[in-house]
């Protein structure tokens, strides 16, 4: 989970110095996976306050429906992943949802659009992916029976929905996918509705740092550019490859004007020690420089589709503290908790930029390149939350591997005979034998990663080496 609207303003980007930024342009997810966030009140009027347009939420709760009401913010509701199949199998069950999560506030709440699940095609239930067009043909013609033709129905998608994303006119759909995504998009096409995409220029940049510029995922203009090979067309940034590769999707598959919206986009200013970029710099820039392009006038579009305009949600309003995985998960936000800007902008006028769209008003990051050396995985508990380590060393331990052997009595690391020493080597070897199967130093909070090894004596604290 991203500025315009909340106007992160003139971000300076050589090409597009002039360019006039509207707050009707790019929107901001609003996630509220925390337990230390402001209220649903509270939000409301930080989102007017930054001149939010465009709002897009994870569920149609009541509150916030009801909050949203009278205001001059679009509205962006969701059917979750689970009800999907249930909607799917009745039209009365589609009748229903639209009637106690559309009808019940609209058209005082501004709903402009609703989208059937999330990233759908990044789990692996294959019967909700059957059930997916379905559930939103149901619903489109719900709202069609209601006379309500304004309000569109769509699916978010990650990039992972593609079998091929380089060069951009390789893009193609995975195989698994790809019938149930002719649909999707058949649907999107005969009811001119949009292509959601959530797209992360972070993503494929962290995994390839030294390999790929960091300028070019940035959107820094006037740096490096691409020449895709079959198509010609010249990259000056990441996000455009990335988005062409939808676009080159789509076109195999027979639809050439579905429009793309990108449902979610940000970069997180905050990390775990394994994750380079992750800093207050980069979000910033990245930010500011999201919000300049997609904002331009007349609209800049992409290589393969130039002059389209791409509304923009922007990931997140907040940082979302309880979600869990790696460290970046939690550093997306543009507020904290406490509902202040984490960038130390002027969400209200010009985005202080530097030289080629930097964020001169920031430090320069020191982590941009990767860490090297070791690293272990400990206990970050205070004392009001040692009840809690008990079931998560319990969970580390169950998981095998001898990955508590030493910990066992006349082990290595039985003593000191303390919950938190326990923790901290269960979580340390636990993250060692499991991190390359996608485990990560979390444990809701319980763990952080350090780079101080806290082995003692015969103790030796199993490590990763990156």
């Amino acid at each position: 989970m991203k500025t315009t609207i909340f106007a992160l303003s003139l971000c300076y980007i050589v090409s597009l110095s002039s360019a006039l930024l509207g707050s009707d342009k790019i929107g901001i997810n609003y996630g509220r996976i925390g337990n230390n966030l402001p209220s649903p009140y509270r939000s409301i009027e930080l989102l007017q306050s930054m001149n939010v347009r465009h709002v897009k939420l994870y569920d149609s709760d009541p509150e916030v429906l009801k909050l949203l009401s009278g205001t001059n913010i679009h509205v962006t509701v969701m059917v979750p992943n689970d009800q999907i199949t249930r909607i799917a199998s009745n039209r009365s069950e589609a009748d229903e949802w639209v009637h106690k999560n559309v009808l019940a506030y609209y058209p005082s709440t501004k709903i402009r659009f609703v989208l059937v699940g999330n990233e759908v095609f990044s789990h692996n239930d294959q019967q909700v992916w059957v059930d997916l067009v379905p559930a939103m043909r149901y619903i489109r013609k719900s709202l069609n029976e209601h006379n309500i033709h304004n309000i569109k129905v769509g699916t978010p998608v990650a990039m992972d929905v593609l079998e091929s994303s380089f060069p951009p006119s390789a893009g193609k759909f995975r195989a698994d996918v790809a019938e149930v995504m002719t649909s999707v998009v058949k649907f999107l096409n005969g009811t001119r509705s949009f292509f959601f995409l959530d797209v992360y220029p972070f993503f494929p940049w962290s995994a390839s740092p030294t390999s790929m510029s960091l300028d070019f995922a940035l959107l820094k203009e006037g740096n490096r550019t691409y020449i895709d090979p079959h198509t010609g067309l010249i990259y000056t940034n990441l996000l455009d490859q990335m988005l062409d590769s939808v676009n080159f999707a789509m076109e195999k598959l027979g639809f050439h004007d579905v429009r793309i919206v990108i449902a979610e986009t940000g970069w997180p200013h905050e990390g775990d020690i394994d994750q380079p970029g992750a800093n207050d710099y980069n979000s910033a820039t990245y930010l500011c420089n999201l919000a300049a392009k997609m904002s331009y006038e007349p609209p800049l579009g992409t290589p393969a589709r130039p002059g389209v305009e791409i509304p923009t949600f922007i990931f997140s309003l907040y940082d979302e503290n309880q979600k869990p995985g790696p460290g970046t998960e939690r550093h997306w936000g543009l507020l904290n908790s406490r509902g202040l800007s984490i960038h130390q902008m002027d969400l209200s006028g010009a985005c202080p930029a530097g030289d080629k769209g930097g964020a001169r008003h920031l430090a320069k990051p020191v982590n941009n390149q990767p860490y090297k050396g070791k690293i272990w995985c400990v206990s970050a508990t205070t004392m009001t939350r040692e009840m809690e380590l008990a079931p998560a060393v319990e969970f580390a331990c169950l998981q095998g591997n001898n990955t508590c052997k030493e910990l066992a009595p006349g082990g290595a690391c039985y003593e000191p005979v303390s919950i938190v020493s326990h923790a901290s080597y269960a979580f340390s070897s636990y993250w060692a034998k499991f991190r390359g199967d996608g485990a990560s130093c979390y444990f809701n909070g319980l763990a952080v990663q350090t780079t101080v090894d806290p082995s003692h004596g015969s103790c030796k604290f199993p490590s990763v080496t990156v």
